[in-house]
């Protein structure tokens, strides 16, 4: 159980969400800044701020310091937020070798999960549709081979294994485009997420990008309903629909089969998205879409977009439900102003 002060290894938006979700759970709440972020919001809505060595993005990735910041205060629990060190097994590792709780997935779900490609290997072994995709991390002469393999016509994504949020990811249309986005993926893999390793996919286009988001709680699995988020610029989505239009079918296929059911109830802790591509909506009627990521971790399912649009339709908070996990050993979460058993949670379809 989680009891005094919570850590929030995060900046903005997010930071601020968890430290609130922190008060209204009774629990003192600390923000961690380097010193050009000492005037952000989340300073002032901590009860604790402690400053970090160096600049901007790499002062919320020392996960060394961040671990220190914790036991100086007195933390008992860090928060990542996402993005960052949320996706990090190493960190959550080190969070509980210091007796501090890492509030998401254990260190061996986000080993299997924070890596896109080691969660593509988990998805094929439960039998869901994986696109055709290389070892990671890949090489680019490998990388080469494979777009040749493709044929006239071929086109890959260059992807990240590390992070979300579309970063670190470059469509690659024609062999001589390769080297270029390889560069920049790794680099804005590195600075974004501490690892530049990269693996390659053959790429979709023109499909449907279908998300459903999971909550499990180590005992079940239910789901809060799937988001159509297809309306994207240059892989950053724009508009998120839920519930999602005609992808009923989906969702059953997926979620009610009884391998991939077991295989969620040993990963998810709390908050996942299941990722999907479609080119046509019948693959969607048939459950054949390819799973794009699965991401039983923090991080991008607690992304503004995707978290506001579920809670909109189902009225599951998400930070709430987090610290409700955690307090409760178990199967409890709060929607709304209500406390509900997993087991019992209310997960009928809304009205569209």
């Amino acid at each position: 159980m989680i009891e005094g002060t919570l850590l929030v290894a995060n900046r903005g938006e997010i930071a601020t969400r968890i430290l609130r979700a922190a008060a209204d759970a009774g629990l003192l709440g600390v923000a961690v800044h380097p010193a050009d972020d000492a005037d952000s919001l989340h300073t002032r809505r901590a009860d604790l701020s402690v400053e970090l060595p160096g600049r901007g993005v790499a002062a919320y990735l020392d996960g060394d310091a961040i671990i220190a910041a914790a036991r100086d205060t007195g933390a008992t629990a860090i928060h990542p937020g996402y993005g960052f060190l949320s996706e990090n097994a190493d960190f959550a590792r080190a969070c509980a070798d210091a007796g501090i709780v890492f509030i998401g997935p254990d260190a061996e779900t986000l080993a299997l999960f924070g890596d896109k490609h080691a969660a593509r290997r988990f998805a094929a072994k439960l039998d869901v549709p994986v696109l055709p995709g290389t070892r990671a991390p890949v090489e680019l002469d490998e990388a080469r081979a494979f777009l040749a393999d493709l044929g006239p016509g071929g086109a890959v994504m260059v992807k990240a294994v590390a992070g979300g949020g579309g970063r670190g990811m470059r469509p690659v249309l024609k062999d001589s485009a390769l080297e270029d986005a390889f560069d920049r993926c790794r680099s804005e893999a590195m600075s974004g997420f501490g690892n530049g390793d990269l693996y390659v996919e053959r790429l979709l286009p023109h499909a449907r990008h279908i998300e459903v988001q999971v909550l499990g709680d180590g005992l079940d699995v239910t789901h809060l309903w799937e988001r159509d988020c297809s309306l994207q610029r240059r892989r950053q989505k724009i508009v998120e629909i839920a519930p999602g239009l005609d992808v009923e079918a989906l969702t059953d296929t997926v979620l009610k089969s009884a391998d991939v059911h077991a295989g969620l109830l040993v990963v998810e802790r709390q908050f996942g998205t299941l990722q999907f591509h479609s080119r046509s909506t019948a693959e969607v009627h048939s459950g054949a879409a390819a799973i794009l990521e699965a991401l039983g971790k923090t991080a991008n399912d607690v992304a503004p977009p995707k978290i506001l649009a579920s809670k909109l339709v189902t009225n599951v908070d998400d930070q709430h439900a987090f610290l409700m996990n955690r307090n409760k050993l178990g199967s409890m979460v709060l929607g709304g102003d209500s406390i509900y058993l997993l087991s019992d949670l209310e997960t009928q379809k809304p009205d569209s």
